[in-house]
């Protein structure tokens, strides 16, 4: 869903966006993963490595710089959304915690791979800083996190905030692959594992399960590359992630929560995740460890009664069964007294099929894991010791793609051909758990159908305070398309849904007493949209210019389409009664100053005078000229130079 969170203001933002800027240089960051353009003037970084760089503008002394930094996302957040519950909201509560902030916009949205969060605001730093204006754009993708944000004080709006939001804007990622980190997107390597239960030490085997072995798929009976004593506990559980990482829980039989330990095989170091599986019950032990073809991970206990998915996509544990299904099998009684041997080591196929392997003699059980229902009988397998402790099954891809089932049985490791039901020992050592995941991530999956193209086009939101995000469900917000306006009902928390067809387009005002209205358009996109309306508390000091309200080059005639926005404020002084302004009337830098400063004051009376014949009192309402001293935009030409030629009004008083 692509969502948007807006504030509306009757400042005309875009207007800037109107000032053609000079050809652009192109720049691309050391590893070519990102691109931007730049403005003659703007000075690029020195080196293109390294993960900040800068962009200045000004000299000698700089005075705006737009500055992109990229960073690794921490493994406990790398295949989070940035966009997710709570996120956005903390980038508000970030901004909003600056001193005397006004925020601009905030719009969030996402395209698949990436999420991203523009802002603009501006605030007023300690003395004797000056008042500040940032914008920015921080991007979420492949478990790294970009942030792109221009900086300058205010009073260099005119100078540098054009060609500074056009060099944000610019900001695009390449076409060029690079690694993500995030688990969803990583494709298990062909290597396989094991936890070693013995090891020679002193002249003598004694009991390890915290050293683990690395074996080579293309030759499983050469020696395997050892792991020391890399757990923190003894295991029997082991299962490989799409990450290529391993993921182990004690064996001791705490019947208490115990969370998952992540061993990373090639940088040689672990680390607790925040992952917890539940008690696994009185006199049980967590036994075995699976991966299946989603890379979630799966995790029994030595009854078989309790098998629970972890799923490190979306951070999740939950429980898959809570009853061992080989109960309901009709060879239960054969494996299932009270002296028999354990079926809680397992594998899973692409097929969703588990299979168990009997502890006693090695036959094979299983489980359908769309029914979870048994199969009705026990393979079999010729080649295996009569009896011994058989304490894993992998299935594994050799070098060559061809699908193998490796079983963990009395010291040896060993191979089974299902189609013949015969077992043959491929090496030595005795191991409590294998973990490979090759099965499922040599091919990246295939892409996802796009779902059909809805039907309708709704509207989610709510009207909040600017300031203080809180619900304003008084306020009256009215859709007008095609002279036809529709009032829309807000809740009591501010909360509205309105539901069209995809296609049309609306134009919406909000109102509320005490604060200035907003008025926008809404292009009924197919689907979902969350868009909430923030609505700016009125406030002594507060200045807005007024959008679209222009004049004659030279003159203090307004142009046709300057009644719209006059007619706004005629009702928002006449809805608030005790409302006083002060209008600021601005030229450009075309003749003597002096006479600007004239024209700027005929301007502001013009205003005041369309005011007063529209029913408000002139006693309300102040003026001051200031003719081309605080331009807006480029003087150079006439299409940037007609921003200038405008009028604000300051709010001066509310008794």
């Amino acid at each position: 869903m692509k969502i948007f969170l807006l504030l509306v203001l009757l400042v005309c933002q875009l207007a800037l966006r109107a000032q053609p800027t000079p050809p652009a240089t192109q720049y691309t960051n050391a590893l070519a993963r990102y691109q931007l353009a730049y403005a003659r003037g703007w000075v690029p970084p020195r080196a293109v490595g390294g993960p900040v760089a800068t962009f200045t503008a000004g000299a000698p002394v700089v005075g705006a710089t737009v500055k992109v930094s990229q960073q690794s996302l921490p493994d406990d957040r790398r295949d989070l959304r940035l966009l997710g519950a709570g996120r956005p909201d903390s980038v508000w509560q970030r901004i909003q915690r600056l001193p005397r902030v006004q925020v601009l916009r905030l719009d969030q949205h996402s395209d698949g791979p990436t999420d991203e969060i523009d802002y603009e605001y501006t605030y007023a730093p300690p003395a004797p800083a000056l008042r500040a204006h940032v914008l920015g754009r921080q991007l979420w993708r492949g478990g790294y996190e970009f942030r792109v944000e221009y900086r300058a004080a205010t009073a260099q709006d005119g100078r540098y905030l054009a060609e500074g939001r056009q060099l944000v804007e610019s900001f695009a990622f390449t076409n060029a692959a690079w690694p993500s980190r995030r688990y969803a997107d990583q494709i298990c390597d062909g290597k396989m594992y094991g936890i070693a239960a013995l090891r020679f030490h002193d002249g003598q085997w004694e009991d390890d399960c915290r050293t683990i072995h690395e074996f080579s798929t293309s030759n499983p009976t050469a020696t395997p590359r050892a792991h020391r004593l890399v757990l923190p506990f003894q295991s029997y559980a082991l299962a490989k992630g799409f990450d290529n990482c391993l993921y182990s829980v004690t064996k001791a039989p705490t019947n208490a929560p115990e969370r998952v330990y992540r061993y990373d095989p090639a940088a040689r170091r672990g680390a607790y995740t925040d992952w917890q599986l539940p008690a696994q019950g009185p006199e049980n032990v967590w036994i075995s460890a699976a991966t299946d073809d989603h890379g979630d991970l799966y995790f029994m206990t030595s009854d078989a009664n309790q098998l629970v998915r972890v799923s490190p996509h979306e951070g999740r544990v939950s429980v898959v069964w809570a009853a061992d299904p080989i109960r309901k099998a009709p060879y239960y009684s054969l494996i299932g007294f009270a002296s028999a041997g354990t079926h809680g080591n397992f594998c899973l196929d692409d097929a969703n099929t588990m299979y168990m392997v009997y502890s006693t003699d090695g036959s094979l059980l299983k489980v359908n894991m769309n029914t979870k229902q048994p199969s009705p009988e026990r393979i079999m397998l010729d080649g295996l010791p009569v009896r011994g402790g058989y304490s894993d099954l992998l299935m594994q891809n050799d070098a060559a793609g061809r699908r193998r089932m490796y079983l963990a049985g009395p010291h040896g490791l060993y191979q089974v051909d299902l189609a013949r039901r015969q077992a043959t020992r491929v090496r030595g050592g005795t191991y409590t758990d294998l973990a490979g995941c090759n099965l499922f991530g040599v091919v990246p999956p295939a892409p996802a159908v796009p779902p059909p193209t809805p039907t309708t086009a709704t509207w989610e939101g709510r009207v909040l305070d600017a300031t203080t995000s809180l619900p304003l469900p008084q306020a009256q917000l009215r859709l007008d398309r095609d002279e036809a306006g529709t009032a829309v009902l807000l809740s009591v928390r501010g909360s509205f849904t309105y539901t069209t067809a995809p296609g049309r387009s609306y134009q919406y005002h909000a109102q509320h007493p005490g604060y200035f209205p907003a008025d926008s358009t809404w292009a009924a996109a197919p689907g979902p949209l969350v868009h909430d309306i923030l609505l700016r508390p009125l406030a002594v000091g507060a200045t807005q210019q007024l959008a679209n309200v222009q004049f004659e080059q030279g003159k203090a005639a307004m142009l046709p389409s300057s009644a719209a926005a006059l007619n706004k404020l005629v009702l928002l002084m006449i809805d608030n009664p005790n409302l006083t302004i002060e209008l600021r009337g601005h030229t450009d830098n075309v003749g003597p100053p002096e006479k600007n400063v004239v024209l700027s004051q005929q301007r502001v009376a013009a205003v005041k005078a369309y005011l007063a014949d529209h029913g408000v009192a002139g006693t309300r309402i102040t003026g001051l000229g200031l003719g081309g001293a605080e331009p807006i935009a480029s003087n150079e030409q006439e299409a940037t130079r007609r921003l200038n030629r405008r009028v604000e009004f300051r709010i001066v008083g509310l008794q």
